[in-house]
């Protein structure tokens, strides 16, 4: 898949919202992480990104003079979002604040799956990742200028938060919403059906715009969360028949129904499968041969 041409690697967004782009494009991340600095005099930003030294001097340069980092916030765990907390904290003596470690925010049936081994998909988990400050669904923290309610948005990640300005102005979506491609589900950490929950959730606000993970602002939110919402309803029929037409793991599966997808993105589309018919399973709609791993068998329910 050809990139986009990649915009500025600074550039203010709204009067209150500044992006510093990550130099870490790929299929999966499109330009590169989004970071975001937040308010002015003593800023928030949210997710550094890598562990990338020229990506913390990056956001440092994108200050105004006087300007100062005073918290610094991370919307999940995976490699491209969160290791460059740590940096920034170390540069700047600002706290990390999120919903908890790696582990964090993972259901039941998630945490069972992980304990049993088997479904480990790769996607580059910050496994170390321990915030200063845990937050919880709904708490807000203020300080200057600014303003962010931290939403607990499970589902990409079991440990993903969303955070919101005040007056539906706008919200950090993290990996949860992207306007270029539907987001990765990967069990364990990936969870389909706290996934859709959260879509749900995103779509009971009014905010007036989304600044995601990756890729540009989503000026629509309603209608971006109403295609994803779609999109996953298309691919869940589009396994159940498939699963009608012959059994298959998440991978032979994948083979079967990304048809146009380049081969290099085939693990990622099986890891989607997976969180589907892990979905359906529990839900009697698929079984699968023994125990539950990542290269199962899986079949229609008999009629």
């Amino acid at each position: 898949m050809a990139l986009p041409p990649r915009p500025a690697r600074v550039a203010t967004l709204a009067p209150a919202v500044r992006r510093v782009l990550a130099e870490n494009p790929s299929p999966m991340t499109y330009w590169g992480t989004n970071s975001y600095v937040v308010g002015s005099g003593e800023v928030a930003v949210i997710d550094p990104g890598p562990a990338d030294p020229d990506q913390i001097a990056a956001i440092l340069g994108a200050l105004s003079p006087g300007e100062t980092v005073s918290h610094i916030f991370v919307t999940h765990a995976h490699l491209d979002h969160s290791p460059g907390a740590a940096l920034l904290a170390a540069a700047t003596g600002a706290p990390v604040l999120a919903y908890g470690d790696a582990q964090a925010g993972r259901s039941p049936q998630m945490t069972a799956l992980a304990a049993r081994g088997g479904l480990a998909g790769g996607e580059g988990v910050d496994a170390g990742f321990t915030p200063d400050r845990t937050l919880a669904d709904g708490e807000i923290t203020a300080h200057g200028d600014w303003q962010l309610e931290a939403l607990w948005t499970p589902g990409h990640f079991g440990n993903h938060l969303a955070f919101a300005l005040p007056a539906g102005r706008g919200l950090f979506c993290g990996d949860l919403v992207m306007g270029w491609a539907s987001s990765l589900v990967s069990p364990p950490d990936g969870d389909l059906a706290a996934f859709m929950a959260s879509l749900a959730r995103l779509a009971t606000r009014e905010d007036q715009v989304f600044y995601p993970g990756h890729g540009e602002v989503i000026a629509a939110p309603a209608r971006r969360l109403a295609e994803l919402r779609a999109h996953r309803e298309m691919r869940g029929r589009q396994i159940a028949d498939a699963l009608r037409s012959e059994p298959g793991s998440a991978a032979e599966l994948a083979e079967r129904i990304y048809v146009e997808t380049p081969a290099a993105l085939l693990p990622a589309a099986a890891r989607n499968v997976l969180a589907h018919l892990i979905e359906m399973a529990s839900k009697n709609e698929a079984t699968f041969d023994a125990e539950l791993r990542a290269d199962s068998v899986f079949s229609a329910p008999q009629e």
